[in-house]
């Protein structure tokens, strides 16, 4: 039977993960003179790139774990910490290292098609949105909980293309100060969620603690 709590909750996670109105300065950064259909069109090919990649990212998670011994628990413990490092950078109303090092933001400048790389990978699909999908992937092993991941998967990328296909209305009505205001807001909650996660992963690791 399904929990719908369950998918609830990886919902929100993955939200505050991706976090695209963090994005929404580098997205109007890296489109800056452009018209709104070539804007338009790099949130599609973004929102569509981030699908794509968790995609990928929720079906191979049993390899991976297969392929480097670690059982979930294990997974979650580590992802939690990842989760939580860019929870304390939100929370500074920065990007973490995990999300966008120097260097690439450096490259990114130089690209023309900016949907996939730089906006798609490495800010929005990191780390962290990778773990979190293969721990909610993981839980479950029956088509129907596949299904409805996926699902939840294609609703939070539709909602990446509506905010960052809206990026210069948002930009403009918020300002630098209201993104600040928001990513702080995602950050504590993305912060308690780790928490969660990680406790999760020690009472599967020490069954004793539970």
């Amino acid at each position: 039977m399904l929990d719908i709590v369950e998918y609830v909750r990886f919902a929100a996670t993955l939200f505050f993960i991706l976090d695209p109105f963090a994005a929404i300065p580098l997205f109007l950064m890296l489109t800056n003179g452009r018209s709104r259909a070539y804007r338009a069109a790099t949130a599609r090919t973004a929102a569509l790139a981030v699908f794509a990649g968790l995609v990928v990212a929720s079906f191979s998670g049993d390899f991976i774990l297969r392929l480097i011994g670690a059982s979930l628990p294990a997974f979650q413990v580590g992802g939690s910490i990842v989760l939580l490092l860019m929870a304390l950078s939100m929370l500074n109303a920065r990007l973490s290292p995990q999300q966008q090092t120097p260097e690439e933001e450096a490259e990114a400048t130089d690209r023309d098609a900016v949907g996939v790389v730089p906006i798609a990978m490495p800010l929005l699909v990191g780390p962290g949105a990778i773990s979190a999908t293969i721990i909610h992937m993981e839980r479950g092993g029956t088509l129907l909980h596949k299904s409805v991941s996926v699902g939840v998967l294609a609703l939070i990328c539709l909602s990446v293309w509506l905010i960052l296909k809206a990026a210069e209305r948002i930009g403009r009505r918020l300002g630098q100060t209201g993104l600040n205001i928001l990513n702080r807001i995602f950050g504590l909650l993305l912060a308690a969620l780790a928490v969660q996660i990680f406790a999760n992963g020690l009472k599967g690791l020490f069954p004793a603690l539970g």
